[in-house]
């Protein structure tokens, strides 16, 4: 019998509904999550490892302009692009990270390329670079990062005088029409979690961060711990939210932590952090879990989240956005 394995993702939290969608931006994006799904599930199905499922069902977000991570990330305040990504291996613990990285195409690959060929867990901006160059990693230009959508988001920003979170937007993309959304509750990082049939548990986050952002500033997603963790013994995680609100919160460790010391189910140790811990103190957002036992957990706070999952034990393959 087929040892259980399983894979969730997301592509970012927040005000998501059916009233802020036109029904061919929401057909884009569930064909994105799908391709993301079956591009991570299918490595497991094939007896492959739960860090290569991770990294590939993130870098076929990072790919796609439609979440911001990669070629979709948002500009900063100078008009360029930091991204950061973090990916963990839950058999050893070990992690890598990059800050602020202007030209890698793929971001989790620069990741990936800290923990398996250096001492480091995070390198920022531009050693992170340097070293996507000298291991052969595809750089970009500019140009492959912009996305008028991105930049439309930029100027607006610039005359708020502040930044927004992730890939808000302060009307449709898709119509002149003002959708009013709140351009503080929306958030695009991408990530994604699994559980292979050897039993090992590996996560990875990728982000292009804030629009209108300054002082290189980082969120959670590179810090292992808070938006990024991954451990045998209890589940791997990767969040998508405000990020100061989870660095503060620890969030992603101290799922884990509620699971390896009080003994809490994955569902229950996500609901009592997501709902009971992290929402009081203002952090809104969610996260893809999954435990050793092949479990999935996709709890938000926020009115949407868009996510991606499938096990083993239920071969059919779910695709979200709104609340259920």
């Amino acid at each position: 019998m087929t040892a259980p394995f399983a894979l969730a993702l997301h592509g970012g939290a927040g005000t998501i509904s059916p009233a802020l969608m036109t029904p061919e931006k929401e057909h884009a994006y569930r064909l994105a999550l799908q391709a993301a799904l079956e591009t991570g599930y299918g490595v497991l199905r094939q007896g492959g490892a739960a860090l290569d499922a991770v990294e590939q069902a993130v870098r076929s977000l990072e790919d796609c302009p439609l979440f911001n991570a990669g070629r979709g990330a948002v500009f900063t305040h100078d008009g360029h692009h930091e991204m950061d990504a973090a990916i963990m291996d839950g058999r050893s613990r070990a992690a890598g990270a990059v800050a602020g990285a202007r030209s890698v195409q793929n971001p989790i690959r620069a990741a990936r390329l800290v923990m398996e060929q250096t001492e480091h867990v995070l390198l920022a901006w531009p050693g992170a670079d340097e070293l996507a160059r000298l291991h052969g990693l595809p750089t970009q230009p500019q140009e492959y990062f912009f996305t008028q959508q991105r930049y439309d988001q930029l100027q607006e920003a610039l005359q708020e005088g502040r930044m927004r979170l992730d890939h808000s937007e302060a009307q449709s993309a898709d119509t002149a029409t003002p959708t009013h959304e709140d351009p503080k509750k929306k958030m695009g990082t991408v990530g994604a979690v699994a559980l292979d049939q050897h039993g090992n548990l590996a996560a990875a986050t990728s982000t292009g961060g804030m629009t209108n952002k300054q002082f290189s500033r980082i969120g959670d997603s590179p810090i292992i711990g808070s938006g990024t963790f991954a451990d045998n013994r209890t589940c791997a995680i990767s969040c998508t939210g405000h990020g100061e609100f989870f660095l503060r919160a620890v969030v992603a460790h101290d799922i884990s932590c509620l699971m390896e010391y009080r003994g809490l189910s994955l569902a229950e140790a996500c609901r009592v952090v997501v709902h009971d811990k992290l929402a009081p103190i203002g952090g809104e957002g969610g996260l893809v879990a999954v435990d050793a036992a092949g479990n999935v957990a996709l709890p938000f706070n926020s009115e949407g989240m868009y996510r991606a999952w499938q096990t083993s034990s239920d071969h059919t393959p779910g695709v979200a956005i709104y609340k259920d």
